[in-house]
């Protein structure tokens, strides 16, 4: 112990004999490493030396060993020693059964001695039974038990369960809360003053914001709080030195030891996050979302990232369509105003807006902070060249089929939002048009035809044909909107109905001889069906050999008016009138190939109809046939005279000196002269003929 007149001087301890002693910062000597202890006393020097004075004092310290043990001795003595020589012994654990060696009793006089230091920490208590015996070795008394307790003596320190005790406690907490518990324990005897311990605390470090901000229950161990005002944003953690001695406590003969106590202060929300600001700025260009215009900055003393420093933002003021949002960035607790709604120039060209931060937790009992802070967001909107827009789009004509080519059909004109640029009127241009059948004004949008419009179309879908315009103005960008016309196309009676199908079988007999047709009229309701069918008065053989029913509003059977007609090919013009109005008809020829029949209405006689009448088709494909054989016969025409011209040339030039009046002229006998070629050519080319009309006649073209 050292006692100073200052009581605020810094003592730091040492030792002459640091290798084998230390001195801790309370005084206290410890051994640094085991050894043993010589029967001289140890000698060294113990120096205490102010921290900042760098004054010293010096204590000359003499450690002599303690005892391990008390010599002790008991004697047994039988009443029959007097008239006989007896013998003792002893038996048991710590005689001659392990531990052995540690009681022996003296033969003759029956002293009973202990021979190593005993530790009731290891054996509290030995249970011992002594014999007498004469010198025959004959019991001469019945053995009798002896228990030897062993006295504690106080030789153990107290020993924390742990070097280091880890607590936590809210900031703000009242006096009285219950902190943590520290726990010693001592090899002594429980029930002695040898092991019963208590507890203080040394040392507290910080002493702010005052020294003495905790104490402990000297019995339990128990630490709370006896002060107010612990502040984690001041004071995050407490180190306190915790003692435990035996002896109760008794600083001049009980042994102690300390532990280490470190106390966190816990957060509680006792902070409000604060703006940095009154008042922050952004900007935003129009028709923008998803920008961040603006960061809000607050302040928050409370722990990072915990629920009492989070922040959360809301909007109580400025924005009443919805224009913005506020995120909060969780790693800078920063609030980021965000636009979700596009906004107009023209509409809107400055915001004001009102805004509040608040925690995610409220804030504890007993805070003298208003919950949230408030500020205010001044956004200003950015002018950007925008896209004209038709008015409306899409725009809908309605429109009879039919108007002629240079016909005016409508104006499609578009707006520009940008009231406040300065730009010249737009331009318009044609963007789509399948069947080019339109065209626009580049000043004033007017739209006139260029072809005639017709429903019956195949860009036409549903009666309704689109086309898509493009307006342009000249800002900085150049922006361009497009818009849709859609021309609805009424129909009028313009197109005739026709037969379907185009050919027909039938048996040359009555029956059954009905031919099912359909009348098929590109037009719609009202100018297309019912239809009425009939046949012309012209030639006379059509209703004097066929007649036609109709069975519906589309469809009509023809049928022979007469019991038999030959077979072959007949066109039979039909005459189909609409319903419009007013009306539409034509007349359509159906060829019908009458023909002999089985029972079942098949047709059998399939060549010879083939060959009172061909098909367009198959006359086309004859005349070709035709033409190309002729063609070849031709070439072989040309060549065999260009070869027998070449052989009169040979003959003359064989004897040049001869009268040409008496060369005679020999034919090979494979062929005459030119009239016999001429035959020949003559032959090849009916053998042509002959050949393509017996092909065409077999293969039923």
């Amino acid at each position: 112990r050292f006692q100073s007149c200052n009581e605020n001087r810094k003592i730091h301890f040492g030792s002459s004999d640091p290798e084998d002693f230390r001195v801790g910062e309370d005084g206290v000597v410890y051994a640094e490493r085991s050894f043993q202890l010589s029967a001289e006393p140890t000698e060294f020097v113990v120096s205490a030396q102010d921290k900042e004075t760098q004054e010293e004092w010096q204590m000359k310290v003499k450690l002599t060993p303690e005892p391990a043990f008390i010599e002790a001795s008991e004697k047994i003595r039988s009443d029959r020693d007097k008239s006989l020589s007896l013998r003792y012994s002893v038996t048991g654990p710590g005689a001659d059964q392990p531990p052995t060696g540690i009681f022996i009793i003296n033969p003759i006089s029956g002293q009973l001695s202990v021979t190593k230091p005993l530790d009731r920490e290891q054996i509290a208590s030995f249970h011992l039974r002594a014999h007498a015996v004469d010198v025959n070795g004959n019991q001469v008394e019945n053995p009798i038990d002896i228990v030897i307790n062993v006295i504690d003596m106080n030789d153990n320190r107290p020993e924390f369960l742990h070097q280091v005790w880890n607590g936590t406690v809210p900031e703000g907490s009242k006096p009285g809360t219950y902190v943590m518990t520290v726990t010693a324990i001592d090899a002594d005897d429980p029930n002695a003053q040898n092991g019963m311990l208590r507890y203080r605390i040394l040392s507290q470090a910080p002493s702010s914001p005052s020294p003495n901000m905790f104490t402990i229950n000297n019995e339990t161990g128990d630490i709370i709080t006896v002060a107010a005002g612990l502040d984690r944003e001041k004071v995050q953690q407490y180190t306190l030195i915790i003692q435990a001695t035996d002896m109760e406590g008794n600083p001049t003969y009980g042994l102690s030891n300390t532990a280490t106590a470190v106390i966190t202060v816990t957060d509680v929300n006792d902070n409000p996050p604060e703006f940095t600001a009154m008042t922050f700025y952004g900007e935003v260009p129009e028709n923008r979302v998803d920008v961040i215009v603006a960061n809000l900055t607050v302040t928050d003393k409370d722990q990072p990232h915990t629920p009492a420093w989070n922040a959360r933002y809301q909007m109580t003021g400025g924005d009443p369509t919805g224009q913005f949002t506020i995120l909060t960035d969780p790693n800078s607790n920063d609030g980021l105003v965000t636009v979700v709604k596009p906004i107009d120039f023209e509409t809107n060209r400055m915001f004001v807006l009102t805004v509040a931060a608040e925690n995610q937790v409220p804030l504890a009992k007993g805070i003298q902070h208003p919950p949230q802070s408030t500020a205010t967001v001044s956004i200003t909107v950015i002018d950007v060249n925008e896209s004209p827009y038709f008015v409306p789009n899409p725009k809908l004509v309605r429109q009879e089929e039919g108007l002629l080519a240079g016909s005016m059909l409508t104006t499609f004109t578009a707006r520009d939002p940008d009231r406040y640029m300065q730009q010249t009127s737009l331009r318009y241009s044609k963007l789509s048009d399948p069947a080019n059948w339109l065209k626009i004004d580049p000043v004033n949008g007017q739209i006139t035809t260029t072809a005639v419009l017709d429903r019956e179309s195949i860009y036409v879908q549903n009666n309704m044909y689109n086309a898509t315009f493009l307006a342009s103005d000249n800002g900085i960008p150049p922006m361009s909107g497009t818009g849709t016309l859609q021309i609805y196309l009424l129909d009028i009676n313009d197109n005739a109905p026709q037969v379907n199908p185009k050919e027909a079988t039938t048996c040359e007999t009555l029956q059954p001889n009905a031919i099912n047709i359909t009348a098929v009229d590109p037009d719609i309701d009202p100018n297309a069906g019912p239809f009425a069918f009939e046949l012309p008065d012209s030639p006379p053989s059509i209703k004097r050999n066929w007649t036609i029913v109709r069975i519906s509003g589309d469809h009509a059977q023809l049928s022979l008016r007469i019991r038999f007609l030959e077979a072959g090919i007949y066109d039979v013009p039909i005459v189909i009138t609409d319903s419009g109005n007013p009306h539409a008809s034509s007349t359509s020829v159906l060829k019908v190939k009458v023909c002999q029949c089985d029972i079942n209405g098949d047709c059998t006689d399939v060549d010879r109809i083939v060959g009172a009448g061909l098909g367009t088709g198959a006359i086309i494909a004859i005349l070709l046939c035709i033409i190309i054989l002729l063609i070849l016969v031709l070439m072989f025409v040309v060549w065999m005279k260009r070869r027998d011209k070449e052989r009169q040339a040979k003959q003359l030039l064989i004897d040049p000196e001869d009268d040409v009046r008496d060369n005679i002229l020999k034919y090979d006998e494979e062929g005459g002269g030119e009239e016999d070629q001429v035959r020949n050519d003559e032959y090849f080319l009916c053998m042509g003929s002959y050949l393509v009309l017996h092909f065409v006649s077999v293969d039923k073209w």
